[in-house]
């Protein structure tokens, strides 16, 4: 705590050879690999973190998601996870083991730290711009993830409407919707796990824009293969990531086959507008209710790199064959984005991003012809 208020009163300009943004799964897994080529907490690496405490996004799911209806989470790297009881709680669970991992490898997070911008900082050097001061780095790996900017559609009449709208980000269990009448908007696992909750206590309808495809199969590593191959050919050709339910489908997860048994799978196609009461469809089609539960997903929170002009025309930040490298800029590693945005794929990720830039950072030594700074051999 004493580390943690001296870096919010600090305005000084500090220096560390590779600056991490965010302590996610893959901003620790990277500096676990960047703490394993040699570099150490300070002057090596720095890990800022925006959250109060570890977790990442864990730390905000909603209290009813339990350690048993979480499925496809990967240990980080160089530590099991414990076992958890089944019916514990996600958020309290996986926080308490992103802080051991912490500890136990000794990557020193600063926190609360909040990255305003990241610019050119003259002599080859970035300069990341905090609400705790500023950095000048060599490097950036950026991991900050998606959870802080959920992602709301524009519809016409949203303003009208007079019942509640929430993201699914701010769902906090079904108990606030008993007896109301529910709308849930969205194709993927979030909103399926609304659906599972609430139509046991509400009154549900389900909206998606396309029709969702449901797999009688369980996930495979092929299936995943083949969607993190489609976000792959995204971001290489510099377009924004997009939603993988469409490759992966909608696997017979305990959630799902919660909502199928309380018959809440029957989909609407899109409507038009929403009205003070509820929504018109294209066809003609009213229907009332009391909330909106938006489950349509997030969008990767980059616009603090915004200064360093990385997107291409497409309109996304183009990366290069490893998956996390920047192509506008060899100096910066996106990890979390795009194809590493899963668990396992944020541990593969924060390990090439932290080959990349130890790469890099021999390469400019080795060039300037200066003594190095300690950094290890290892590729």
């Amino acid at each position: 705590m004493v580390a943690q208020e001296a870096v919010q009163h600090r305005s000084d300009t500090r220096s560390s050879d590779v600056v991490v943004i965010g302590a996610g799964q893959a901003g620790l897994s990277a500096a676990f690999h960047l703490r394993r080529r040699g570099l150490l907490p300070g002057t090596g690496f720095t890990v800022l973190d925006a959250g109060a405490a570890p977790g990442g996004a864990w730390a905000h799911r909603p209290p009813t998601l339990t350690m048993a209806a979480v499925h496809g989470f990967h240990e980080l790297p160089g530590m099991p996870l414990p076992p958890f009881a089944d019916q514990r709680p996600a958020r309290e669970a996986l926080p308490e083991y992103f802080a051991a991992y912490e500890r136990a490898h000794d990557l020193r997070v600063l926190r609360p730290v909040r990255v305003r911008a990241v610019r050119e900082g003259g002599a080859g050097r970035l300069r990341v711009e905090t609400d705790s001061g500023t950095w000048t780095t060599r490097a950036l790996i950026n991991a900050t993830g998606t959870w802080t900017r959920p992602f709301v559609p524009a519809v016409p009449g949203a303003a009208d409407f007079r019942g509640r709208q929430l993201h699914s980000s701010q769902y906090l269990g079904p108990q606030e919707f008993t007896g109301q009448r529910v709308l849930v908007v969205g194709g993927g696992a979030s909103a399926i796990q609304v659906l599972a909750e609430t139509a046991a206590v509400a009154d549900t309808l389900w909206v998606t824009r396309r029709p969702p495809v449901f797999r009688e199969d369980r996930f495979t590593p092929e299936i995943g293969r083949a969607a993190v191959a489609m976000v792959e050919r995204r971001v290489r050709a510099g377009l924004p990531p997009a939603s993988v339910v469409s490759v992966t489908g909608l696997p017979p997860t305990p959630a799902l086959l919660r909502a199928r048994e309380l018959g809440a799978l029957h989909r609407l196609p899109m409507f038009e507008r929403l009205t003070p009461e509820g929504a018109v469809w294209p066809d003609g089609r009213t229907e009332r209710f009391d909330v909106v539960v938006w489950a349509t997903g997030f969008r990767p929170e980059v616009g603090h790199l915004a200064p360093l002009n990385l997107r291409s025309p497409g309109g996304g930040i183009r990366l290069d064959a490893t998956g996390t490298g920047v192509v506008a800029d060899p100096r910066i590693q996106l990890v979390g984005y795009g194809p590493s945005a899963s668990t396992v794929g944020a541990n593969r990720a924060g390990r090439a991003a932290a080959v990349a830039v130890h790469r890099l950072l021999l390469a400019e030594e080795a060039g300037s012809g200066a003594a190095t700074t300690g950094l290890a051999a290892t590729a």
